[in-house]
């Protein structure tokens, strides 16, 4: 990840906005702003990619119609736009869909975690999103065996652990609806994942 600012250009430095990402190449990076100053990503891996298509796949199953899922939203976090984040899925309901970006906090955010970004997405986003209020949070690691999801709900403005699950342990929730699924067949390559992929969420969830 490298951090940068107009300042390295200019002698006397500005907070960059999100219009300024409108000049960034269409190089496959994430481009994303913090205070003002840019994040630069590397575009994801293969697995990274295959966890974001499956999961979206499987949200968008167990989502009620007044749900959308979406891949990769620009989130504006401030008036200012000098604060921008891009979550690789968010969930939101219809009436809340902006565009070009969001700006008001999604139901739930989740991070799929690369060697690059595994101090940002625990940490760093962590604070950023608890203080923009987004409700859930969740972290997948797309490890080749085990591939996990650490779920985080918001309490008195702080994230708290709600469950973590691991492999071919079945994962459920009912934030921001009533959802279950594997984690192992998020990446397993095997074309009967769509099988395999789908739990059960709990009676009454």
């Amino acid at each position: 990840m490298a951090v940068m600012s107009i300042g390295e250009t200019d002698p006397h430095p500005r907070p960059l906005t999100v219009e300024d990402l409108e000049r960034m190449p269409e190089d496959g990076n994430r481009y994303e702003l913090v205070d003002g100053r840019l994040e630069v990503s590397p575009s994801p891996t293969s697995p990274h990619s295959l966890i974001d298509t499956r999961l979206s796949h499987v949200l968008t199953g167990w989502a009620p119609e007044e749900f959308i899922v979406l891949s990769g939203p620009g989130v504006n976090f401030n008036a200012d736009h000098t604060h921008h984040r891009i979550p690789d899925l968010a969930v939101i309901r219809d009436e809340d869909y902006e565009a070009p970006y969001l700006t008001r906090p999604p139901l739930l955010a989740v991070e799929i975690v690369s060697p690059s970004s595994v101090f940002r997405d625990h940490h760093t986003k962590r604070v950023e999103y608890a203080k923009f209020g987004i409700e859930s949070y969740w972290i997948i690691s797309p490890d080749a065996e085990e591939p996990g999801v650490l779920e985080l709900r918001l309490k008195d403005g702080q994230y708290r652990e709600a469950s973590q699950v691991f492999g071919e342990a079945e994962f459920e929730t009912d934030a921001p609806f009533p959802a279950a699924f594997v984690p192992h067949w998020l990446m397993a390559p095997d074309r009967s994942w769509r099988r395999h992929v789908y739990g059960a969420p709990a009676a009454g969830a």
